[in-house]
């Protein structure tokens, strides 16, 4: 690819990772319910993946040779919807209904309500063991289709996520690809101070993963990583992301409040305008 076709691409990414962000703070907003701090630090890891990496089809949802991208942290659903509906799964009006009663738009993504929706998630520190089962599945179905999958970094502090990182490697799973949102904020707090995780990238390490260090707002840089991650051979690769909570609206930024809290209708309005305004 030249670099001006790179370019070009990068641009696409980053116009449908912010029309993204404004749809994120329209729906919750809407709801007055959600999580939008950890959907927005993770909005342009997800909009590269599914725009820029990955391969699936919205008119075939099912196909069996298609890429899997499971939201571990599945409390950032409204991320996973917004990108969703971009990529046309469903009808982008949808997106208005979050968390009403019969949507199938849930508080967290499930996978019998949502056409896209690889794994119902939400209890933390399951989403890699469901990824890690999924990769040895296709192996042995001898499928070229690769898995990838989300953490958040406060959700590092669950036991069961070190289980799965021990077993990735021991099967050799160069087919998965673990990303970790570090925003370094959880609901109570700092993670630093709630559970300190340093030093992760080692960690990931010691357990056997490629472990690869990224701005994860960086659209070239993720995709170089998910590059490397592809021509990695004999071990999963684990990228750790570093991610501003809250990114892109500026009264959001580094606050663990808006962990879970929804914006009020005068900070929407303030959040798109700082988004370049309404759609």
């Amino acid at each position: 690819m030249v670099a001006k076709d790179r370019e070009t691409r990068i641009k696409e990414i980053e116009g449908l990772a912010n029309v993204a962000r404004k749809r994120i703070i329209k729906m919750i907003g809407k709801a007055s319910s959600g999580h939008p701090g950890g959907s927005l630090s993770a909005i342009d890891i997800i909009t590269t993946l599914y725009f820029g990496v990955m391969r699936h089809d919205p008119e075939n949802p099912s196909w069996a040779n298609r890429d899997r991208f499971i939201l571990s942290k599945g409390h950032a659903a409204p991320a996973l919807y917004a990108t969703l509906a971009q990529a046309r799964y469903f009808p982008v009006e949808h997106l208005m209904t979050l968390r009403r009663l019969g949507s199938p738009l849930q508080g967290h993504p499930d996978m019998k309500r949502l056409p896209g929706i690889e794994a119902s998630t939400g209890s933390l520190g399951q989403g890699l063991s469901v990824a890690v089962g999924m990769a040895v599945g296709l192996r042995l179905d001898k499928r070229p289709s690769r898995v990838y999958v989300m953490l958040g970094d406060g959700e590092c502090d669950e036991g069961s996520v070190w289980e799965a990182a021990m077993a990735a490697p021991h099967f050799k799973l160069d087919n998965l690809t673990a990303i970790v949102d570090k925003n370094c904020l959880q609901i109570d707090g700092s993670t630093e101070h709630i559970m300190c995780l340093e030093p992760l990238k080692d960690k990931w390490k010691a357990f056997g993963w490629h472990v690869i260090g990224i701005n994860g707002h960086d659209i070239g840089q993720i995709l170089d990583a998910m590059d490397e991650a592809e021509k990695t051979s004999g071990k999963p690769t684990m990228i750790v992301a570093d991610t501003v909570k809250g990114k892109g609206v500026s009264f959001m930024e580094g606050q663990v409040a808006y962990h879970g809290k929804a914006p009020s209708q005068k900070e929407v309005e303030k959040a798109l305008h700082e988004l370049g305004g309404d759609e």
